[in-house]
This record gives structure tokens, sequence and C-alpha cells, in this order.
């Protein structure tokens, strides 16, 4: 099969391309945390494809925040890289209360919480989280909190089960585990939040954010990686690991009704920015800039 120019969606790319090859590197965890090149193997891998990806025609990206990872990190030079945001559906806006409650009574959930959606591996900083909720508890008045997706099969240093940490921390009947969520009912789940906690220490993107605000729902992130720039103005932003930080901004969401009103209404409009014909577009011109021969 012949073809113009190639493109590999993964870090992964070949070490000798034949056609112009143009390759999208999303994040560079597997090289900046040691949790994720625990063994030889891995650290082989992650030399090789860094190498592999110096000699793509272009590397494509989710954020500016990888794109500063990647200059410094595999050395690229900046006009070698696109910064290409994703995007969320249309499903992803806010919902009416009646049927977000349909929702929630399938999934027995109360009617207002915090949330948090996503992995349980370390890096998301779920125990850290219901540290926080667990020192805010008597401010948020019983507000609970509810972290969804598929618990971890064993607790573990790379992934620890939350459950062990919620009986610790005496906070059993406050934390509900509804597991994994289907995708058709995040959009009712991400609105009937009071806000979104996702304070992840490193994200090439973060999709749960850009979805909670296409949603209406404010959002807590972690700084330092590009959580901050997905959120916006939409979400107040805490360091990465600080308990008491996280805690008061759990407190402030709670609390503040005007504060959320201000934050959802900044959310839904800086989420206008990101969308999937935008992404096209700009992935085909780097098709196309990736064709033209070198100058």
């Amino acid at each position: 099969i012949e073809a113009d120019v190639a493109h590999v969606p993964y870090f992964a790319p070949p070490l000798w391309p034949t056609i112009p090859t143009v390759v999208t590197i999303h994040d560079l965890i597997p090289l900046l945390l040691p949790t994720y090149r625990a063994t030889w193997a891995i650290r082989a891998y992650v030399r090789l494809v860094s190498l592999a990806a110096r000699r793509a025609s272009l590397v494509l990206t989710d954020s500016e925040a990888s794109a500063r990872d990647i200059v410094r990190h595999l050395g690229l030079p900046r006009e070698r890289l696109r910064v290409i945001y994703l995007a969320v559906d249309a499903s992803y806006h806010p919902v009416a209360p009646e049927a977000r409650g349909e929702v929630l009574r399938r999934l027995a959930l109360p009617d207002e919480f915090l949330l948090y959606l996503g992995g349980f591996d370390h890096r998301k900083s779920v125990i850290p989280l219901l540290e926080a909720y667990a020192r805010a508890r008597e401010r948020l008045q019983g507000l609970p909190l509810v972290l969804a997706g598929r618990l971890p099969r064993k607790d573990s240093a790379f992934a620890p089960d939350p459950r062990p940490a919620i009986a610790r921390l005496g906070l059993e009947g406050q934390v509900y585990l509804p597991g994994w969520v289907d995708e058709a009912d995040k959009p009712a789940l991400y609105s009937a939040a009071l806000a979104f906690c996702f304070p992840s220490a490193y994200e090439g993107f973060g999709l749960p954010v850009l979805e909670a605000i296409s949603c209406g729902t404010p959002a807590i992130v972690a700084a330092g990686s590009s959580l901050q720039e997905v959120a916006g103005h939409g979400g107040l932003v805490v360091p990465p690991g600080d308990v008491a930080a996280l805690s008061a901004a759990l407190v402030r969401l709670a609390s503040e009704r005007t504060l959320r009103a201000e934050l959802s209404d900044a959310g839904l409009q800086h989420a206008q920015r990101f969308s999937w014909k935008r992404t096209a577009a700009q992935t085909l011109a780097a098709y196309e800039q990736a064709m033209r021969p070198a100058s």
C-alpha cells in the first residue's frame, strides 16, 4: 500500500521512516514519572521511542504543557511541534434536573455531591483527595464525595485502593463508590455535581476536566501539567499534593454559590474553544505540512 504520509497516533513511531511521518505524543508520563518506568524493558522502550520521535517529520501533542515537556526532555525543536487540543462530543452539556435524577437513582447516588471520575493510579491523587475531604468534613456539612471509576483489583503502591483509606479516615457512609460509569451517564453525573475534583499530579490533557466544564460544573485541578490549561477560568487551581489547599478549595466550592455560578459560566465559555472539527482541521494541516519538501 502506497501512502503519502503516515500518522502514528501514539508514542511509537518507526526508527527509520520511509515516508513523511507524523507522531502524536500525548504526554511524557513513561519518561517523567518513575512509577511508570520501573522495569528495564520499559526504560529501554522509552529510550527507543524517544529516539524515533526525533526522526518524525512533525510531532503533535495535546497541550502546551506537554509541548514544553517534549522540548525540554526530548530536545525537539519547538517548530517541529504542533499543539492540537482534544475535544468532547455534543452530549457533554448541562443536563436538566429531571434527566439527571434518573441516572442518580439508578447509580444509588444522592442529589448533591462532590465528584471525582477517573482512574486510581497513584498520580491521580485520589488518596490526598480523601484526606482533604476528611479534613473539611465538618465545614462541608455532610456533603458527600463520589469517587467514580473502576476500582483497582488489588491495593498497590501503583494503584492504591481507596477503600482502606476511607476506613482509616472514618469516611464510611460519606464516600460513594459507584464503580464504572457508562459514557451515556457521564453528562448527567457531571451536571449533578457541585464541583468536579481532579487533583491529578500529571496529565497530558485531562479529558474529564473538559467533560465537566462542558456540563457547567466547576473544577478543582492541580497545577503543574495541562489541567489548568484545560480548565481555563472554569476552575480553582491548587498546588499538586497540597492537602490543605485542596481541602480549602472543596469548602469554597461547596459553600460559595456565587463562585460556583461564576466558574460555571466561565467554564462553559472556555469549553467552546475545543471542538473535534477544529482538531480534525489542524491535524489535516499537519499532514499537509509534513508532506512538503524540506526547504
